[in-house]
């Protein structure tokens, strides 16, 4: 172990029953110094920063190796051991503060709570700690914040909460486990430059568990990969990052969005690139004009979450529609499902106005455009296996028989590479990459000729969602498919759409062709989410 290391991990072995999961994990972190996990979702990454804070599940156990803090061995410490480190020398700042914050205690009495069990006990002191906390981490009127309830907070700002908790004792070390993957990118960006700061102005060292090398390229100065367990490299980040010596690592860079090499966003059409094929080409698929949404909120006035949208999308293409939370990009996609009843404006498919199309009317559309959502668990029944849920839409517009059906349910798995033997399972036996494709099948079942895809690979690994951004493209070229892409994500947009719809507060605030909003933005705010993107900067020294 180096002088300087904060914490030196030596030939860490976990393991779950009789299943070795983390296979001899061996790094040092140096005071001050931000050191980056980056992996898939069951790389290890998570178990190994669970297993330094003795914080694994049930059923989880550390096998073997060494873990020291400074010069202190806490591997194999007993739980009550290793709460007397929890707080004053390690700080943990968890992935989802909807889970981590207790609903119905304010946020200032959970910050308070750990100064009150490590022994602090003047409550006025406590109070004003906790105020001064929120402040550090630029939670604005701190005062108010602490007496309110993490419902009443934002997705940054609840995640803000988690970082004054975790910094509330000052620890030496910090391990943020996915810290901004639930958020967007201008969120993101705020809450990692505030783990920066602390880093050089407290001189915290920071153990960043991540599954996107664009933020692991941004923020730290060496980078560990971890593949099943193992690590498969590790180095200084410019190194890692210009001159990987792992096939895992290569592929890993190729499909993080933000990076220049992998899978490119097809060539614009003819018409998209000559202006004089435009008036003879490929009409319109979607027409929406002048759209307007209000919704009620109790006690409030009323909330116009769409006001005076209009967006064009030419059939084969994709457009994107692009903003953080709250821009009103979902709504606007339900209005043109049709799920919502627009106030004002009108929406034309093919040329046909379906603004106030009747219920007969309506479930013909539904076969013309469908949904996939974010969430595929949450989408698909949990109850019926994988070959009935892509045969449902077909089941529900009485298409073919029962045999009919199956075969062709089986013909779209196979369409979205999923092998046959899928077919008997359940959604809770596949991966969340599995799970989208069964989604994508099912949206195809019916032959539409518009997919409205609502944040559909935000929730994915850089390695599955560049998978399934090359499955749409390929469905695309092969099917003649219009697709309008919900995302907040500007470096996702960038490898599919041809078009792009930049939404903010429920407006468009800029729009056009993708590459040249990319290349000359027009607004502050495009410029702003672009600046978020991450794997944008120089990697820090």
């Amino acid at each position: 172990m180096s002088a300087s290391a904060v914490l030196s991990v030596q030939d860490l072995t976990v393991g779950y029953g009789a299943r070795e999961v983390v296979h001899g994990v061996s790094f040092e972190i140096a005071e001050g110094e931000t050191l980056a996990l980056v992996g898939e979702s069951g790389s290890g990454k998570s178990t190994t920063a669970h297993a330094i804070l003795g914080l694994l599940p049930a059923g989880g156990r550390v096998d073997g190796g060494s873990v020291r803090l400074g010069e202190l061995e806490i591997a194999g410490w007993s739980d009550r051991a290793l709460r007397g480190i929890r707080g004053p020398e390690i700080g943990l700042v968890p992935q989802d503060p909807v889970t981590s914050l207790d609903p119905v205690r304010p946020i200032g009495a959970q910050v308070e709570e750990i100064l009150r069990l490590h022994g602090h006990r003047d409550r006025r002191a406590h109070r004003a700690r906790v105020i001064e906390l929120l402040d550090r981490v630029g939670i604005d009127d701190p005062a108010l914040r602490a007496q309110q309830y993490p419902h009443e907070l934002s997705g940054g700002m609840r995640q803000r909460v988690l970082i004054a908790t975790a910094i509330a004792l000052r620890p030496r070390l910090l391990i943020a486990d996915e810290p901004t993957s639930a958020l967007d990118a201008t969120v993101q960006r705020r809450v990692l430059d505030l783990l920066d700061e602390l880093r050089e102005e407290e001189g915290t060292s920071i153990l960043l568990v991540t599954h996107d090398l664009g933020v692991a390229a941004d923020r730290a100065q060496r980078i560990v990969v971890l593949k099943d367990g193992r690590i498969v490299e590790q180095g200084a980040s410019g190194r890692v990052l210009e001159a990987p010596t792992d096939a895992y690592t290569r592929q890993l860079l190729a499909d993080a969005p933000a990076f220049t090499t992998g899978f490119r966003r097809p060539e614009a059409p003819p018409f998209l690139r000559d202006a004089a094929a435009v008036a003879a080409e490929k009409p319109y698929a979607i027409v929406a004009q002048n759209l307007v949404k209000e919704f009620r909120v109790a006690g409030r006035e009323r909330f116009c979450a769409v006001d005076d949208v209009s967006f064009r999308v030419r059939k084969g293409t994709t457009h994107a529609l692009v903003g953080e939370s709250g821009s009103g990009k979902t709504t606007t996609a339900r209005l043109v499902t049709r799920f919502l009843q627009p106030d004002h404006g009108t929406i034309e498919v093919d040329g046909v106005d379906v603004t106030d199309a009747s219920r007969e009317r309506l479930r013909a559309l539904r076969r013309r455009i469908q949904l996939v959502y974010q969430n595929p668990f949450a989408s698909l029944d949990p109850r019926q296996r994988v070959v009935d849920i892509v045969a449902e839409p077909l089941q529900s517009f009485r298409v073919g028989s029962s045999a009919e059906r199956r075969e062709r349910a089986l013909a779209l798995l196979d369409r979205v590479s999923l092998p046959q033997d899928l077919a008997q399972r359940r959604p809770s036996e596949l991966s969340g990459g599995q799970r989208q494709r069964v989604a994508i099948a099912r949206a195809l079942a019916i032959d539409p000729e518009i997919v409205v895809l609502d944040e559909a690979v935000s929730a994915l690994d850089v390695t599955v969602q560049a998978r399934i951004l090359e499955l749409l493209a390929s469905l695309q070229s092969e099917l003649g498919l219009t697709y309008l892409f919900i995302s907040h994500d500007l470096a996702v947009v960038r490898r599919i759409s041809h078009t792009v719809s930049v939404m903010r507060h429920g407006r468009i605030v800029e729009e056009g062709a993708t590459e040249e909003l990319f290349h000359d933005p027009q607004h502050d705010y495009t410029r702003e989410l672009l600046a978020a993107v991450p794997g944008r900067t120089e990697v820090p020294a």
